[in-house]
Protein backbone atom coordinates (compact mmCIF):
# COMPACT_ATOMS: atom_id res chain seq x y z
CA UNK A 1 0.00 0.00 0.00
CA UNK A 2 2.76 2.68 1.03
CA UNK A 3 4.56 1.81 -2.45
CA UNK A 4 1.60 2.24 -4.39
CA UNK A 5 0.64 5.67 -2.96
CA UNK A 6 4.03 7.22 -3.62
CA UNK A 7 3.85 5.44 -7.46
CA UNK A 8 0.87 8.29 -7.00
CA UNK A 9 2.35 10.87 -5.49
CA UNK A 10 5.36 10.79 -8.06
CA UNK A 11 3.00 10.48 -10.77
CA UNK A 12 0.64 13.34 -10.04
CA UNK A 13 3.92 15.48 -9.15
CA UNK A 14 5.29 14.78 -12.63
CA UNK A 15 2.29 15.82 -14.67
CA UNK A 16 2.14 18.95 -12.60
CA UNK A 17 5.73 19.70 -13.53
CA UNK A 18 4.55 18.99 -16.99
CA UNK A 19 1.60 21.05 -17.22
CA UNK A 20 4.01 23.48 -15.86
CA UNK A 21 6.53 23.60 -18.83
CA UNK A 22 3.26 23.57 -21.73
CA UNK A 23 1.60 26.34 -19.63
CA UNK A 24 -0.10 28.37 -22.47
CA UNK A 25 1.77 31.71 -21.92
CA UNK A 26 4.88 30.51 -22.40
CA UNK A 27 3.98 29.78 -26.35
CA UNK A 28 3.13 33.21 -26.43
CA UNK A 29 5.43 35.70 -28.85
CA UNK A 30 5.99 39.04 -29.10
CA UNK A 31 3.31 39.26 -31.63
CA UNK A 32 0.71 37.88 -29.68
CA UNK A 33 1.25 40.09 -26.87
CA UNK A 34 1.44 43.58 -29.18
CA UNK A 35 -1.76 42.28 -31.04
CA UNK A 36 -4.18 41.61 -27.74
CA UNK A 37 -4.99 45.26 -27.39
CA UNK A 38 -5.75 45.16 -31.26
CA UNK A 39 -7.36 42.68 -31.48
CA UNK A 40 -9.23 42.60 -27.86
CA UNK A 41 -9.83 45.73 -27.10
CA UNK A 42 -12.97 45.20 -24.48
CA UNK A 43 -10.83 42.73 -22.49
CA UNK A 44 -7.95 45.05 -22.00
CA UNK A 45 -10.77 48.02 -21.41
CA UNK A 46 -11.87 46.07 -18.19
CA UNK A 47 -8.42 44.69 -17.42
CA UNK A 48 -7.92 48.24 -17.23
CA UNK A 49 -11.02 49.43 -15.31
CA UNK A 50 -10.24 46.59 -12.71
CA UNK A 51 -6.49 48.19 -11.72
CA UNK A 52 -7.59 51.47 -11.59
CA UNK A 53 -10.96 50.41 -9.27
CA UNK A 54 -8.46 48.57 -7.23
CA UNK A 55 -6.17 51.78 -6.75
CA UNK A 56 -9.72 53.64 -5.91
CA UNK A 57 -11.15 50.96 -3.50
CA UNK A 58 -7.41 50.52 -1.56
CA UNK A 59 -7.07 54.27 -1.10
CA UNK A 60 -10.97 55.50 -0.58
CA UNK A 61 -11.69 57.02 2.84
CA UNK A 62 -14.41 55.10 3.66
CA UNK A 63 -17.91 56.14 4.73
CA UNK A 64 -18.35 56.32 8.94
CA UNK A 65 -20.81 54.52 10.46
CA UNK A 66 -23.22 57.57 11.08
CA UNK A 67 -23.14 59.29 8.24
CA UNK A 68 -25.28 59.28 5.27
CA UNK A 69 -24.26 57.04 2.38
CA UNK A 70 -22.26 58.86 -0.73
CA UNK A 71 -24.51 57.68 -3.85
CA UNK A 72 -22.91 59.30 -7.17
CA UNK A 73 -26.96 59.01 -8.95
CA UNK A 74 -27.58 61.07 -5.69
CA UNK A 75 -24.59 63.85 -6.69
CA UNK A 76 -25.85 64.56 -10.30
CA UNK A 77 -29.77 64.77 -9.56
CA UNK A 78 -29.12 67.30 -6.92
CA UNK A 79 -30.83 69.94 -8.96
CA UNK A 80 -33.75 68.01 -9.44
CA UNK A 81 -33.93 66.91 -6.16
CA UNK A 82 -34.26 70.74 -4.95
CA UNK A 83 -36.80 71.46 -7.96
CA UNK A 84 -39.06 68.63 -6.76
CA UNK A 85 -38.39 69.38 -2.81
CA UNK A 86 -39.70 72.84 -3.87
CA UNK A 87 -42.59 71.72 -6.11
CA UNK A 88 -44.65 68.85 -4.36
CA UNK A 89 -46.95 69.30 -7.07
CA UNK A 90 -44.80 68.47 -10.11
CA UNK A 91 -43.46 65.50 -7.66
CA UNK A 92 -47.20 64.36 -7.65
CA UNK A 93 -47.68 64.30 -11.26
CA UNK A 94 -44.59 62.64 -12.20
CA UNK A 95 -45.21 59.75 -9.10
CA UNK A 96 -48.75 59.30 -11.21
CA UNK A 97 -47.03 59.05 -14.24
CA UNK A 98 -44.54 56.29 -13.17
CA UNK A 99 -47.51 54.51 -11.70
CA UNK A 100 -48.83 54.43 -15.02
CA UNK A 101 -45.28 53.04 -16.43
CA UNK A 102 -45.71 50.25 -14.13
CA UNK A 103 -49.04 49.69 -14.98
CA UNK A 104 -47.75 49.18 -18.64
CA UNK A 105 -45.49 47.26 -17.53
CA UNK A 106 -47.85 45.31 -16.16
CA UNK A 107 -50.16 45.08 -18.63
CA UNK A 108 -47.73 43.58 -21.00
CA UNK A 109 -46.07 41.06 -19.47
CA UNK A 110 -49.49 39.11 -18.84
CA UNK A 111 -50.23 39.89 -21.71
CA UNK A 112 -47.74 38.33 -23.55
CA UNK A 113 -48.69 34.93 -21.16
CA UNK A 114 -52.78 35.41 -20.76
CA UNK A 115 -53.06 36.67 -24.58
CA UNK A 116 -50.34 35.53 -26.65
CA UNK A 117 -49.74 32.09 -24.89
CA UNK A 118 -45.96 33.23 -24.10
CA UNK A 119 -45.50 32.88 -20.44
CA UNK A 120 -41.60 33.83 -20.49
CA UNK A 121 -42.00 36.83 -19.77
CA UNK A 122 -44.23 35.91 -16.52
CA UNK A 123 -42.56 33.51 -15.52
CA UNK A 124 -39.41 35.98 -15.96
CA UNK A 125 -40.94 38.15 -13.38
CA UNK A 126 -42.09 35.84 -10.54
CA UNK A 127 -38.71 34.85 -10.76
CA UNK A 128 -37.39 38.53 -10.62
CA UNK A 129 -40.08 39.48 -7.45
CA UNK A 130 -39.29 36.68 -5.44
CA UNK A 131 -35.35 37.14 -5.19
CA UNK A 132 -35.96 40.88 -4.69
CA UNK A 133 -38.08 39.56 -1.97
CA UNK A 134 -35.57 37.55 -0.56
CA UNK A 135 -32.38 40.01 -0.27
CA UNK A 136 -34.73 43.14 0.31
CA UNK A 137 -35.85 41.42 3.15
CA UNK A 138 -32.30 40.08 3.92
CA UNK A 139 -30.65 43.38 3.87
CA UNK A 140 -32.82 45.93 4.67
CA UNK A 141 -31.12 49.18 3.70
CA UNK A 142 -31.49 52.66 5.53
CA UNK A 143 -34.55 55.35 3.42
CA UNK A 144 -32.25 57.88 1.75
CA UNK A 145 -32.07 60.96 3.36
CA UNK A 146 -34.44 63.97 1.49
CA UNK A 147 -37.05 61.22 0.44
CA UNK A 148 -39.69 62.83 -1.79
CA UNK A 149 -42.46 60.34 -1.11
CA UNK A 150 -46.09 61.41 -2.83
CA UNK A 151 -49.35 59.29 -2.50
CA UNK A 152 -49.50 58.96 -6.38
CA UNK A 153 -46.47 56.62 -6.29
CA UNK A 154 -46.41 52.99 -6.67
CA UNK A 155 -46.49 51.48 -3.83
CA UNK A 156 -49.72 53.42 -3.64
CA UNK A 157 -50.26 55.53 -0.57
CA UNK A 158 -46.21 55.89 0.77
CA UNK A 159 -45.51 52.16 2.38
CA UNK A 160 -42.92 50.66 2.62
CA UNK A 161 -41.08 48.78 -0.06
CA UNK A 162 -37.57 46.95 -0.43
CA UNK A 163 -35.17 49.32 -1.60
CA UNK A 164 -32.35 46.28 -3.22
CA UNK A 165 -33.17 46.16 -5.87
CA UNK A 166 -35.49 48.21 -8.25
CA UNK A 167 -38.64 46.05 -9.28
CA UNK A 168 -39.69 49.21 -11.40
CA UNK A 169 -36.51 48.88 -13.66
CA UNK A 170 -36.19 45.28 -13.86
CA UNK A 171 -40.14 44.80 -14.56
CA UNK A 172 -39.07 47.45 -17.21
CA UNK A 173 -36.39 45.48 -18.87
CA UNK A 174 -38.14 42.28 -18.82
CA UNK A 175 -40.97 43.91 -20.91
CA UNK A 176 -38.59 45.47 -23.01
CA UNK A 177 -36.08 42.41 -23.93
CA UNK A 178 -39.61 40.38 -24.49
CA UNK A 179 -40.53 43.26 -26.81
CA UNK A 180 -37.41 43.14 -29.04
CA UNK A 181 -37.67 39.14 -29.34
CA UNK A 182 -41.44 39.94 -30.87
CA UNK A 183 -39.25 42.58 -33.58
CA UNK A 184 -41.82 45.24 -31.53
CA UNK A 185 -38.52 47.07 -31.97
CA UNK A 186 -40.64 51.03 -31.58
CA UNK A 187 -42.25 49.26 -28.64
CA UNK A 188 -39.09 48.38 -26.91
CA UNK A 189 -36.96 51.43 -27.75
CA UNK A 190 -40.47 53.20 -25.92
CA UNK A 191 -40.09 51.53 -23.11
CA UNK A 192 -36.21 51.49 -23.05
CA UNK A 193 -36.95 55.78 -23.01
CA UNK A 194 -39.26 55.80 -20.25
CA UNK A 195 -36.85 53.80 -17.86
CA UNK A 196 -34.09 55.89 -18.29
CA UNK A 197 -36.74 58.90 -17.15
CA UNK A 198 -38.05 56.32 -14.62
CA UNK A 199 -34.44 55.40 -12.95
CA UNK A 200 -33.70 60.05 -13.06
CA UNK A 201 -36.75 60.35 -11.60
CA UNK A 202 -35.93 57.60 -8.87
CA UNK A 203 -32.47 59.74 -8.13
CA UNK A 204 -34.19 62.71 -7.95
CA UNK A 205 -36.23 61.79 -5.54
CA UNK A 206 -33.93 59.66 -3.46
CA UNK A 207 -36.76 56.47 -4.16
CA UNK A 208 -33.81 54.00 -4.77
CA UNK A 209 -29.56 54.17 -4.11
CA UNK A 210 -28.11 53.98 -7.56
CA UNK A 211 -26.87 50.53 -7.09
CA UNK A 212 -30.59 49.36 -6.53
CA UNK A 213 -31.35 50.83 -10.25
CA UNK A 214 -27.87 49.07 -11.70
CA UNK A 215 -28.75 46.14 -10.47
CA UNK A 216 -32.44 46.13 -11.22
CA UNK A 217 -31.23 46.31 -15.18
CA UNK A 218 -28.85 43.05 -14.15
CA UNK A 219 -31.96 41.29 -12.62
CA UNK A 220 -34.13 42.07 -15.61
CA UNK A 221 -31.79 40.56 -18.09
CA UNK A 222 -30.71 37.61 -15.61
CA UNK A 223 -34.23 36.45 -14.66
CA UNK A 224 -35.24 36.82 -18.51
CA UNK A 225 -32.42 34.35 -19.90
CA UNK A 226 -33.38 31.76 -16.73
CA UNK A 227 -37.09 32.00 -17.12
CA UNK A 228 -35.73 31.33 -20.91
CA UNK A 229 -34.07 28.60 -19.85
CA UNK A 230 -37.09 26.97 -18.00
CA UNK A 231 -39.47 27.33 -20.99
CA UNK A 232 -37.30 25.50 -23.32
CA UNK A 233 -36.12 22.95 -21.15
CA UNK A 234 -40.21 22.54 -20.64
CA UNK A 235 -41.22 22.62 -24.29
CA UNK A 236 -38.17 20.10 -24.57
CA UNK A 237 -40.12 17.71 -21.96
CA UNK A 238 -43.69 18.13 -23.66
CA UNK A 239 -44.45 19.78 -19.92
CA UNK A 240 -45.21 23.11 -21.42
CA UNK A 241 -47.30 24.51 -24.27
CA UNK A 242 -44.78 25.84 -27.16
CA UNK A 243 -47.28 29.14 -27.18
CA UNK A 244 -48.66 28.49 -30.93
CA UNK A 245 -52.27 27.61 -29.24
CA UNK A 246 -52.80 28.83 -25.88
CA UNK A 247 -51.15 30.15 -22.55
CA UNK A 248 -51.80 27.37 -20.34
CA UNK A 249 -48.90 25.64 -18.64
CA UNK A 250 -50.03 22.36 -19.84
CA UNK A 251 -49.26 18.98 -18.08
CA UNK A 252 -47.07 16.72 -20.03
CA UNK A 253 -48.84 14.07 -22.26
CA UNK A 254 -50.58 10.97 -21.03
Amino acid sequence: MTKKRSSTTSFSANNICGGVGDAHFLKWTTADILGVPLHHPIPCFFAACLLFFMGVEYTLTMIPPMAAPFDLGFAATTTLHRLLAARPALNTLLAGLNTVFVAMQTAYILWTWLIEGRPRATISAMFMFTCRGILGYATQLPLPEGFLGSGADFPVGNVSFFLFYSGHVAASVIASLDMKRMQRWELAYAFDTLNVLQVIRLLSTRGHYTIDLAVGVGAGILFDYLAGQYVESKITQGKLCNGTTNGALCDSPK
